[in-house]
C-alpha cells in the first residue's frame, strides 16, 4: 500500500462525508493505493456512526473508537499503529487542512528523500490575538529549544515515512512534537511545505488557550527527555555530587578550624556554617540517588500508552 492517512477527531460529524469524498477524489485523480484511517478520540455526536457508514461503502476506510476522550496523541499513536502505507499522512478532520496538499507532501518524502515534510499555515484565518499570536511564540520557542527549524510545530498536515511513525512513541501530549521526537530517534531529515489554511467550515475548535500553556510545560518536558531522559544520572548525579562536595567543603572547613585554629571557639554546631554543610550532604545524597533510581527505571520500563478501543471497523 502507497498512503495511509490517519485522521484523529472528536465530535467533526458534519465534515466527515465532506472530508472523504475529497481525499477519495485526490487518490484516485493521483492512482494512490491508499487507506483512510478515522479515530473517533470519543465522540458524542453521531461521528462513529458516520465512519462506520463510509467503511460500508469504501473498503479502503478503516476506523477505531476510543472508549472516551484520550487526546489527541493518544490518537495518533493508535493510528500510527494500525497504518499500512509506506507513507503516512497526518490530518485533522475539520476541513482546514486541505487534501489537496497530499501529492506534494508525497512528492517530497519520495522524491527529495525527506523523513517528514510538515506544513507550515504561512496564512492563516484564526484570531490574531487569541491564536496567531501565541502560536508565533509558542513556534519560536519550540524552534530555539529543539533546533528544529519549523514555523508551524502545531500544523496537524505533516507526511511521514513509514520507518519514522513505526520507531517513535507518541504519548501524553506530545503531539506536537513529534518532529523533535523523530529527530531524537535518529530521522533528522525534516522538511517544510508552505500549504493552504482554510476557514473552519463546521462546529467550533476543540482548542482553547490553555493548549498554548500546556504546549509550553510539554516543551520543557520534551527538552528534558531528549537531553537526560536515556540518563537521568548525567544530570540528577552531576548536581548531587557538586551538592556534597559543597557540604563536605564546609564541614572540612569547620573540621580544620575546630581542631587547630580556634579549639576553643565557639561549639560546631552553634555556628552556621554547620548547617550549610548538613544541609548540602544531605540533597546531594538524594539527588545522587535520585539519578540512580532513574537510571534503574530507565532500564526497566517498557514504553505504553493510555487508552483503550471500544469498537473497530475493518482493522
Amino acid at each position: 500500500m502507497q498512503l495511509s492517512v490517519v485522521i484523529p477527531l472528536l465530535n467533526e460529524q458534519e465534515s466527515l462525508i465532506e472530508l472523504h469524498d475529497w481525499i477519495a477524489d485526490v487518490m484516485q485523480s493521483n492512482h494512490f493505493s491508499y487507506e483512510i484511517i478515522f479515530i473517533d478520540d470519543g465522540s458524542d455526536d453521531g461521528s462513529w456512526q458516520t465512519i462506520q457508514s463510509l467503511a460500508s461503502k469504501n473498503p479502503s476506510v478503516r476506523g477505531l473508537r476510543f472508549l472516551k476522550n484520550f487526546g489527541k496523541s493518544q490518537a495518533l499513536h493508535a493510528g500510527f499503529k494500525e497504518a499500512k502505507g509506506d507513507i503516512v499522512i497526518t490530518m485533522d478532520a475539520d476541513l482546514q487542512d486541505s487534501p489537496e496538499e497530499i501529492p506534494e507532501l508525497v512528492r517530497l518524502v519520495r522524491e527529495e528523500g525527506y523523513d517528514i515534510v510538515s506544513g507550515w499555515k504561512k496564512k492563516r484565518y484564526d484570531s490574531l490575538i487569541t491564536k496567531n499570536l501565541p502560536s508565533k511564540l509558542f513556534n519560536w520557542a519550540a524552534r530555539k529549544t529543539s533546533g528544529v527549524r519549523l514555523h508551524d510545530f502545531n500544523c496537524g498536515l505533516k507526511a511521514f515515512r513509514k520507518e519514522v511513525i513505526k520507531n517513535i512513541e507518541v504519548s501524553g501530549e506530545m503531539h506536537r512534537y513529534i518532529p523533535v521526537l523523530a529527530k531524537n530517534a535518529g530521522y533528522a531529515n525534516i522538511g517544510e511545505k508552505v500549504v493552504v489554511h482554510q476557514a473552519r467550515k463546521y462546529g467550533k475548535t476543540k482548542f482553547g488557550a490553555e493548549r498554548f500553556i500546556n504546549g509550553f510545560l510539554d516543551l520543557i518536558t520534551i527538552w528534558f527527555v531528549s537531553k537526560f531522559g536515556k540518563q537521568p544520572m548525567h544530570l540528577f548525579g552531576a548536581l548531587g555530587v557538586l551538592m556534597f562536595l559543597v557540604g563536605f567543603g564546609f564541614a572540612l572547613y569547620l573540621g580544620i578550624d575546630k581542631l587547630f585554629l580556634n579549639p576553643l571557639g565557639r561549639l560546631i554546631t552553634q555556628r552556621p556554617q554547620f548547617y550549610i554543610a548538613l544541609t548540602s550532604m544531605i540533597i546531594g545524597t538524594q539527588l545522587f540517588l535520585a539519578g540512580f533510581i532513574g537510571e534503574l527505571i530507565t532500564r526497566s520500563k517498557k514504553p505504553g500508552n493510555n487508552y483503550a478501543i471500544s469498537e473497530t471497523v475493518n482493522l
